[in-house]
């Protein structure tokens, strides 16, 4: 049921700018937004849709253009009084993960981007009552939908920006971010090169739809999100432009009941091509296993990851390095137990503290 009311955490990030064009074009009302740095953008979208709560960094507070607005700090304070029916989580990173625990505790409906969420406490979340942004969740809910037995599911990358280089050790960034199909933020772009970000979606997918088999493969064009395999043999695949504005519709929609994108010329698809995902390319794929197997790896993984990330992208370190960042933070950490929430969050800054040491 189309929510009357939404919050949009992460307001001027490509999630966020095309979630607000789906909530115009659906005509929900907008209660709250919040964004970190970009304060032209945030006052140039508050100007459009006159939320009634803003949240801001620190940084550029002062720069936002809103009688109610407050520091991004007090987020967890201002969700106490919304009145939305839910919040739309497009934060990136671990910083995400306090607004989908709240949302839930609120027993407001998340519709969820914020993949690490899943990704570091899937376990500590409702996973049943999640409406997923991401194209391939998105793309394999609906797959579902029409197959009663399924018996495995595999979702698909682009190979990233890399996908047709053979070298690519001493590759800088502003290499990494020219995707060939997405338009994505600098982090998930950097992801997608790696792959750690289809390695992402797999355990999100497990928590989604837990108890079906799980892969991913290579489809260079983005046409085909996902396929979902039948035990009767029969195979489905979803097709769509790659555009997120088709996977947020459905998820605020439940499917979307309007053209949220272009639509697919089947004549005109390029030869479709589909590979395996190459380990020794991708050397973060190498843990698909184990971190399906013990989804408790993913806050070493990412804590790992985001952290090397983000040195990558300052041209502080080279491509390789994230992956081994990530392996090393294994070889410290994997013993370690994750019974609570707040074990979560105690793993995740051992690990940030133990790679940058």
């Amino acid at each position: 049921m189309k929510p009357e009311i939404v919050s949009l955490f992460g307001s001027t990030g490509s999630i966020g700018v095309n979630a607000l064009k789906i909530i115009k074009q659906a005509d929900i009302k907008l209660e709250c937004i919040s964004a970190y740095k970009n304060y032209e953008l945030l006052n140039e979208q508050i100007k459009m849709f006159n939320p009634k709560i803003v949240l801001a960094s620190d940084e550029i507070l002062d720069k936002v253009n809103h009688s109610n607005k407050y520091s991004i700090k007090d987020a967890l304070f201002v969700m106490e009084d919304l009145k939305s029916d839910g919040i739309i989580n497009a934060i990136v990173g671990f910083a995400g993960l306090k607004i989908s625990l709240k949302t839930q505790e609120l027993d407001k409906k998340l519709f969820l981007a914020n993949k690490e969420s899943l990704v570091v406490a899937g376990k500590f979340l409702d996973c049943l009552s999640i409406s997923p942004i991401d194209s391939e969740h998105s793309a394999l809910a609906a797959l579902l939908r029409g197959v009663k037995h399924p018996k495995k599911l595999t979702i698909t990358a682009s190979g990233g920006a890399f996908f047709k280089y053979n070298e690519v050790a001493n590759l800088k960034a502003n290499e990494a971010l020219k995707h060939p199909n997405w338009d994505m933020g600098a982090k998930i772009t950097i992801d997608s090169a790696t792959m750690t970000n289809k390695l992402y979606e797999l355990v999100e997918a497990k928590h989604l739809y837990p108890n079906i088999e799980l892969d991913a493969i290579i489809e260079p064009s983005s046409s085909i999100h996902a396929f979902c395999e039948s035990v009767n043999g029969a195979m489905s695949a979803y097709f769509s432009v790659p555009d997120m504005k088709l996977s947020i519709a459905n998820a605020l929609l439940g499917e979307s009941e309007f053209q949220a994108c272009e639509y697919i010329d089947i004549l005109k698809l390029a030869k479709l091509e589909f590979f395996e995902i190459n380990p020794n390319k991708y050397p973060i794929f190498k843990l698909k296993n184990d971190l399906l197997n013990n989804p408790d790896l993913g806050v070493i993984i990412n804590a790992a990851n985001e952290e090397f990330v983000y040195k990558y992208l300052k041209d502080e370190c080279k491509f390789y390095d994230i992956s081994n960042a990530v392996f090393k933070a294994l070889d410290k950490f994997s013993d370690a137990k994750i019974n609570t929430i707040d074990d979560v969050f105690s793993l995740d800054k051992l690990t940030r503290e133990f790679v940058n040491a």
